[in-house]
């Protein structure tokens, strides 16, 4: 699917360790950087750290198949091979997984596999995929 990209900032608290996570957990390319943000290739969109210390805090949660969604999180719908390379991987690095890997909504419309981690400023990142691309938007 050719897709138009999206640009999303977001604040931090550190710019070293947010530097350091998106290149060296996520394997984000570096694109341009100042004292106050860095801009990330996150599987080809922008996304920027900025930072923002003041506005890095914890967010509510909603119920979502059984898991405490927080309601504020980013994250990339990946190839299915894709998606559990980067679960497993994400494991050796031993990164705490803020929601383990698992198959949402089993057997219904939207069946995915979805993990949640958490970046070191307190941002929660998504991954998930589906086996088709026609389920994303199923009802």
């Amino acid at each position: 699917m050719n897709i138009p990209r999206f640009h999303l900032a977001f604040p931090v608290n550190d710019l070293e360790k947010s530097k350091n996570f998106y290149t060296s957990v996520l394997g984000c390319a570096l694109g341009r950087e100042s004292k106050k943000w860095i801009d990330f290739n996150l599987y080809g969109h922008q996304i920027v750290a900025h930072l923002s210390p003041d506005d890095c805090h914890e967010n509510s949660v909603n119920l979502v198949d059984g898991d405490k969604i927080p309601a504020r999180h980013f994250g990339v719908i990946l190839p299915w091979s894709d998606w559990e390379k980067l679960s497993k991987y994400i494991k050796k690095m031993t990164v705490d997984f803020f929601i383990e890997p698992r198959i949402r909504f089993r057997n219904k419309p939207g069946e995915q596999g979805t993990f949640f981690i958490k970046d070191p400023s307190g941002n929660i990142l998504e991954f998930k995929s589906f086996k088709s691309d026609s389920e994303i938007f199923r009802k």
